[in-house]
């Protein structure tokens, strides 16, 4: 019964993730602040249990200030990253063989086994990635959180 369950509330959890990434995009407003030249992209570092760094890229101006305020300790709301998964490298996050899509990245308290993962387990079993693990490339390390904002590449 467990197992039906957490099959089903996995394939909720990628369900509502589709949906919410399908809704119309957002225009970006490019304001400027001290200490931040742009924020229509956003560079995090994120850790998690095994205390290895992954680079994550931010575009919503909501995330953005969400995850400013997590670095600050303004809050502690909604620490961990859900977010869909590319299988390639990219240019900000070069040791890893995966990325963040940004467009598709939330922040939440608690989640759904089936997208759990960490971050080099992510890395040995992306091969796999997108079957019975982490269906629809949907990751939600349990772990992570996000330490500190990085300069733009």
């Amino acid at each position: 019964m467990r197992r039906v369950f957490t099959k089903a509330a996995g394939l909720a959890a990628v369900g509502l993730l589709a949906f919410a990434t399908a809704q119309p995009a957002q225009a970006h407003t490019l304001t400027h602040q001290p200490g931040h030249a742009d924020t229509s992209a956003a560079y995090f570092v994120m850790t998690d249990i095994t205390r290895e760094e992954f680079i994550v890229k931010l575009t919503k101006p909501g995330d953005i200030e969400h995850a400013r305020e997590l670095v600050s300790g303004e809050t502690t709301d909604r620490p961990h990253l859900f977010t869909r998964i590319l299988k390639r490298q990219a240019p900000y996050n070069p040791r890893w063989s995966y990325h963040n899509n940004p467009d598709s990245t939330e922040f939440f308290d608690h989640a759904f086994e089936v997208c759990d993962a960490t971050i080099p387990y992510v890395e040995d079993n992306l091969d796999e990635a997108g079957g019975a693990f982490l269906p629809g490339l949907v990751w939600c390390d349990w772990t992570s959180r996000l330490v500190r904002e990085v300069p733009a590449p």
